[in-house]
């Protein structure tokens, strides 16, 4: 099974060795990934009891959990990362979960698909319908996304609440997009990632 680009970039930013809460962990392939490359120990979160089901089957420990109930039950400092790849435009109050992120966390990870790319424009611009696409790959009427956002929106998001990007860095599976995201990373990134301190 292939890994998605995002998780390997997310396992590239951690140490070995460390203590890692992956919020929104699906079928754990990160954890899995982290554990037998890097040595690393923690915690899968996640809601849904099918994805659940496959964290245990990767021999990952997961806590069943809703995100937009916070993380109360974590003392601050518990973690040296705390991951949410991919999962944002899911959580009903990004700034209340972020903040508690960081309580718990030494450093922040953050993955999501970039709205701002240009064949969700392309499909909202000719089509005149939402967007669907290989990271947003629901119709508007099922959708489990709610606060969808551009790689901007993000950024000024971070600025707002005074949260500290350290690195970023935008990726897409296109050759050419990937030539192209230097010049324009809002127009041609797919998945946008950030480390917050």
């Amino acid at each position: 099974m292939r890994i998605r680009v995002d998780l390997e970039l997310i396992s590239s930013w951690i140490e070995e060795n460390s203590k890692v809460l992956d919020l929104g962990c699906g079928d754990g392939s990160l954890m899995k990934m982290l554990k037998e490359q890097k040595n690393v120990t923690g915690y899968g979160v996640d809601y849904d009891i099918s994805q659940i089901k496959l964290s245990l089957d990767n021999k990952i420990n997961v806590i069943q959990l809703d995100l937009n109930d916070g993380l109360d039950d974590f003392k601050n400092d518990t973690f040296d990362y705390v991951v949410l790849a991919q999962s944002l435009q899911e959580i009903k109050n990004p700034e209340k979960l972020l903040k508690e992120m960081l309580r718990i966390g030494k450093e922040v990870i953050i993955s999501f698909p970039n709205m701002g790319h240009w064949s969700s424009r392309y499909q909202l611009f000719v089509g005149g319908r939402m967007p669907v696409t290989s990271e947003l790959p629901y119709a508007w009427h099922n959708t489990p996304n709610i606060h969808l956002c551009t790689i901007y929106d993000f950024e000024n998001f971070c600025k707002e609440n005074n949260f500290t990007i350290s690195k970023s860095s935008i990726t897409s599976r296109s050759f050419f997009d990937n030539i192209m995201i230097k010049a324009l990373p809002n127009f041609f990134g797919r998945v946008a990632l950030f480390r917050i301190n």
